[in-house]
């Protein structure tokens, strides 16, 4: 039912590209990859082109799911890497923002999903060399990372077409996290000053006082969003309703990454959402913002501006 339901309004969605329908199936995810290596010092530049078309060919040739995509189906991402340094041969320092977007129906328009800074890569990677992978044992920091957001980004995805739908995807990245933590690597592992982490991101998508604040992906996307042409004043109802849903999470346990990694995607398009319409409901919506989200007032300031 899921995947049917993906496939319906992807494919609504998609007609107003005809010509980027393809009768094939294809994988999961459109990941678009971008190194920028421009703080490393050193001759031998290649490296981080090939860095590029590999990271990519990882992320899209692989079947992450048993579920079968046409190729206008497929989840657009991106992993924007910015390489700090290179300590060694071989040897990379990185902060990479990861990014997913899910199609709006019977619009033009993708709303962010995922916007999360990821500042604890660290990976080693040889030109040319395969990047090997198995879910059930740990290979390599790299692949490991990469295989944690593929199924990040396949299960937030779900969430927001079913209620709690990502849940088998988000085990899968449990099994990930779990074997790499003997590895002794950064972001894997609770007992770090970094409480922003791939472990804490997993943490809180799999944990019960924050399970509201996933429900409210479906809320807000699926009931909410592909629905707001039809129903506008409905639909801002519903988000406002998220919004609290939030907020009581917020209170319970304030400064969690998922609350944070939400508000980073949903910010602008709140503001647009919440920019016209009923004052009252606008006015519940800015306060929730302000109150949950403060570094971003004049953001939300526009809310309430006209």
């Amino acid at each position: 039912m899921i995947l049917s339901m993906r496939s319906f309004l992807r494919s609504a969605i998609s007609l107003l590209f005809l010509s980027s329908l393809l009768p094939v199936q294809a994988q999961e995810l459109n990941c678009q990859v971008r190194v920028n290596a421009d703080q490393v010092q050193t001759t031998e530049r290649r490296i981080f082109e090939d860095m590029e078309i590999a990271f990519a060919q990882f992320m899209n040739s692989r079947k992450w799911t048993s579920d079968n995509y046409e190729n206008h189906e497929k989840i657009n991402c991106n992993l924007t890497f910015t390489i700090d340094a290179q300590p060694t041969i071989g040897s990379f320092r990185a902060t990479v923002q990861v990014q997913s977007a899910r199609p709006v129906y019977n619009t033009n328009y993708e709303s962010i999903l995922l916007n999360f800074a990821d500042r604890d890569w660290q990976f080693e990677y040889t030109e040319s060399q395969p990047l090997d992978f198995n879910e059930n044992s740990f290979l390599s920091n790299l692949t490991s990372m990469m295989a944690f957001y593929a199924y990040i980004i396949i299960g937030l995805d779900y969430d927001s077409f079913s209620d709690l739908g990502g849940s088998p995807y988000f085990a899968r990245a449990q099994n990930i996290v779990t074997n790499a933590q003997t590895a002794s690597r950064p972001g894997w592992t609770p007992l770090e000053n970094n409480n922003r982490n791939r472990f804490w991101l997993l943490e809180n998508l799999t944990n019960r006082q924050m399970i509201d604040v996933r429900k409210g992906l479906y809320t807000y996307h699926r009931l909410a969003l592909d629905k707001l042409l039809e129903n506008q004043d409905e639909s801002r109802k519903q988000i406002l309703e998220v919004l609290k849903s939030v907020k009581k999470a917020d209170d319970i346990n304030p400064s969690q990454i998922l609350v944070i990694s939400f508000l980073d995607a949903k910010a602008d398009e709140l503001v647009n959402i919440f920019s016209e319409g009923n004052m009252q409901v606008r006015r519940e919506a800015y306060n929730i913002l302000v109150q949950v989200d403060p570094t971003k007032k004049s953001k939300y300031d526009q809310i309430i501006r006209n």
